[in-house]
């Protein structure tokens, strides 16, 4: 009898630290962040204030991975998903950039925002998906950069 209490006492003992235990979702999202870092990407997370016309309100703070942009770039541009797959600047008016849309295309339902200054260009994503949905993101990010 006091050898089950005794595991019982160290049972209840040990058990606040499965709490801190990462659960999968962490897990994946601190995988996706590693990952992100490998290919050069950096990551943050940023408080945002959306638009009132999205349809449905993104996280605040959000996930943002970047690149610095090389060279000079004067150009400054910010488009949202508003719709999966439809990209609309701070007027509402849709992307027609010819260069920028086919890039704006391949990436995932959950990322909000695209937004490029003179010093980087980056992407607000909700951290859905697999290690392909980073190459995409990666391979936008490069190709704007």
């Amino acid at each position: 009898m006091t050898v089950w209490i005794v595991l019982s006492i160290i049972g209840v003992m040990l058990s606040p630290l499965v709490w801190l235990r990462p659960s999968r979702q962490q897990s994946g999202r601190m995988a996706l962040r590693m990952q992100a870092r490998r290919l050069g990407m950096g990551m943050q997370l940023t408080p945002q204030e959306w638009p009132h016309w999205l349809s449905k309100e993104p996280p605040s703070p959000c996930a943002q991975y970047h690149r610095p942009r090389l060279g000079s770039h004067a150009d400054t541009w910010v488009y949202w998903q508003s719709e999966p797959g439809v990209w609309r600047n701070r007027w509402r008016e849709p992307c027609e950039d010819a260069k920028l849309l086919p890039y704006l295309q391949t990436l995932p339902v959950d990322a909000y925002k695209v937004e490029a200054d003179g010093q980087l260009i980056a992407v607000y994503w909700a951290e859905r998906g697999e290690a392909e949905v980073l190459q995409r993101i990666d391979a936008l990010l490069k190709a704007l950069a």
